[in-house]
């Protein structure tokens, strides 16, 4: 496949905030793919050379960009900074360059999306000597071959700062789209441009106006529609243009039993059991991704196998999988009215969650974001190792550190320490020992326990643990169906310093990934946000050395846009021994610019930078406001900074809707 058809669909995702377009857009390319091109397509869709859990980063900077423009176009690295400082954008301007170049290299060729990943994944894996101009020489390589609008998402990928909106909801239901028969009343029918398009007013394709109506009559109506394009297909062109091949479903688990791979398109007796059906489908490669952690898995698995492709996916130790996560009840009784009575009570810990994995005599520890933060935890691998009694095991924990004097447990930020040290973990594990709270299994023994009830699975951990005081037990529990009982144990919750508490249903499975009610947190202040930083402001005075006010963004539901919220500085310090500081604030946002708008780091000409969104931030405030000012629509009244989540990736910070529920929730 060449770049020029990935290109193609960026610029079509850059033009539409509508989930239902880039969906269509993106299963459209992936249609056409092949086995090979998909695992490299998924990648390159969100502007990325590796997996989210792989430790790989391509780790290139914007000057070394500059030097490589410059390189493939012979202009002037002055004249290149320029037009940076004009736009904020080394995409833009590498495709206004590009564009402006007066002969075309004798050597060059058009780009294929093989050649521009493999160039890029070489990137991260050059060390030593030489390499800066070696990476300079790979990226050039591309751009003396691109078009201009090639050169400028060649820039945004290299630079991972893509910004095309194709979210993980948005893969995802191309996946389906593409992979999956068609359903009618999710998909119609375009008797203009003979597509099966997305069921909206007007056809995407050619803007004819849709039915729209789901009936019987309109039921007939579309599989006329199918039939007569079905028999005006020349005879002499069976073989390059398909039949379309319907399926009649009267209830989803029909689709259970179906090859629908065999389908183009699927018919139900009325419009909610047809979104019934498409949503069975969304949750069937959901749960698969889930699992495998890798959208090209399971695309391929839907693409060739269909859907016991997917519910045969494999739970493997040592591979990371996304947790479970809970929502936010207002109290005790809303909790009961969530989870059902009884329900486990157990302690919500200020820690830092982990996933335990050891298969054989290997043990890794990932974060919730999928990272690979074995290293820095030690005394946790020696810790599983002796009291665990399992060779092969996926374990849900916190862990939380407290202090050897009082024993007393510490905040987040304590812990959250380890996460960015490489250097001095003996040290750091001996200041701040930690320990281990078990609270759910995932894998024991390969054997998959992702099905079974709560219950059953705690009692699973209970009987492998060896449970040894302030080292590693299983999370304080509490089953009940009294609420007198509950209101005590979260109020000793709360003496001892913790969160607050988790309320379970003991039937539920694990749904990986998913706040679908199985689980809440009870917490007696108002819901916190976890924001990501878009864009920064350089302090005044005696803080002109650091970046002092933050803008902070929410989540886009459908598109994954991000939506800015307002302002923040405070609850940040001056003295890094009391929290999170203005300098280390700084230390992290300025590899992120955007733009360098000043060498001189302590004179700047430009007041706000725009900075990659990858720093995530947990805010209070006292109330949420109506506002026009920020793209969200909401504002936050008296912000401040409470800590860094290094532990949440930016697909997981607060949505929109979110936002919305505790604005609605606040009256």
């Amino acid at each position: 496949m060449t770049y020029k058809e990935l290109v193609a669909v960026y610029e079509k995702l850059e033009s539409t905030t509508k989930r239902l377009e880039k969906t269509y857009y993106v299963a459209q390319l992936l249609k056409k793919s092949t086995d090979k091109e998909v695992p490299v397509l998924m990648l390159l869709l969100q502007g990325i050379i590796f997996p989210a859990w792989e430790e790989k980063k391509i780790g290139v900077a914007a000057r070394l960009v500059l030097k490589a423009i410059n390189v493939a176009t012979g202009i002037d690295t002055k004249k290149i900074e320029k037009e940076w400082k004009d736009t904020g954008d080394l995409g833009k301007v590498a495709e206004n360059l590009v564009a402006r170049k007066k002969q075309v290299t004798l050597f060059s060729r058009e780009l294929s999306i093989e050649k521009v990943y493999n160039n890029l994944k070489q990137l991260a894996d050059m060390t030593g000597q030489g390499t800066v101009d070696k990476k300079v020489k790979l990226i050039a390589e591309l751009l003396t071959s691109a078009k201009p609008n090639e050169a400028k998402y060649i820039i945004r990928t290299v630079l991972e700062d893509l910004r095309v909106g194709a979210g993980e909801g948005v893969l995802r239901d191309a996946i389906v789209s593409a992979y999956f028969p068609a359903i009618y009343g999710v998909s119609d029918y375009c008797i203009n441009c003979n597509k099966i398009v997305p069921a909206t007013d007007k056809c995407i394709e050619c803007a004819n106006k849709l039915d729209g109506k789901f009936s019987a009559s309109y039921i007939e109506k579309f599989e006329n529609y199918i039939e007569s394009y079905n028999a005006n297909i020349p005879k002499d062109k069976t073989n390059v243009i398909k039949k379309i091949k319907l399926l009649k479903i009267k209830t989803t688990d029909e689709l259970k039993h179906e090859v629908l791979n065999n389908y183009d398109v699927i018919i139900c007796e009325d419009e909610k059991q047809a979104r019934e059906a498409y949503n069975f489908l969304v949750a069937s490669l959901q749960e698969a991704i889930d699992i495998s952690n890798d959208f090209a898995d399971a695309a391929l698995l839907a693409k060739n196998k269909g859907l016991s492709g997917l519910s045969n996916i494999k739970l493997e130790a040592l591979s990371p999988i996304k947790v479970m996560l809970y929502q936010k009840a207002a109290d005790i009784l809303d909790a009961f009215e969530q989870v059902s009575r009884p329900a486990a009570l157990e302690f919500k810990y200020d820690g830092f969650r982990l996933q335990l994995h050891r298969n054989g005599d290997k043990i890794k520890l990932f974060t919730r974001r999928l990272e690979d933060v074995t290293e820095q935890f030690p005394d946790v691998v020696k810790v599983v190792k002796d009291n665990i009694r399992s060779k092969n095991y996926i374990l849900d924990s916190e862990v939380i550190g407290y202090d050897t004097k009082t024993k007393r447990f510490l905040p987040f930020q304590h812990i959250s320490q380890r996460i960015r040290r490489k250097y001095d973990i003996k040290e750091l594990t001996e200041k701040v020992p930690v320990i281990i709270n078990l609270f759910d299994a995932v894998l024991v023994d390969e054997r998959n326990l992702i099905k079974l009830p709560f219950a059953e699975r705690r009692a699973i951990i209970k009987k492998i643990t060896n449970e040894v005081s302030y080292k590693i037990q299983l999370a304080e529990q509490l089953i009940t169906a009294d609420n007198k009982e509950a209101e005590e144990f979260y109020k000793k919750a709360l003496e001892l310093g913790n969160e607050g508490v988790m309320a379970k249903n003991l039937e539920a499975p694990y749904k990986p990934g998913s706040r679908v009610g199985y689980g809440v947190k009870i917490k007696p202040t108002m819901e916190n946000l976890d924001l990501v930083i878009v864009a920064a402001e350089w302090g005044e005075g005696k803080r002109s050395r650091w970046l002092s006010s933050f803008t902070v963004a929410c989540r886009d539901d459908d598109t994954g846009e991000l939506l800015e919220l307002g302002k923040v500085s405070t609850g940040l310090k001056e003295k890094a021994d009391e929290g999170v500081s203005f300098e280390e604030m700084t230390k992290l946002l300025e590899p992120l610019f955007e733009q360098d708008e000043s060498s001189d780091k302590t004179s700047k000409s430009v007041k706000e930078v725009r900075v990659k969104p990858k720093i995530v931030i947990e805010i209070g405030y006292e109330e949420i406001q109506k506002s026009p000012t920020y793209t969200s629509g909401y504002a936050l009244r008296f912000p401040r900074v409470l800590r860094l989540r290094t532990d949440k990736p930016v697909d997981e910070i607060s949505s929109l809707s979110q936002v919305e529920d505790l604005f609605y929730g606040q009256k």
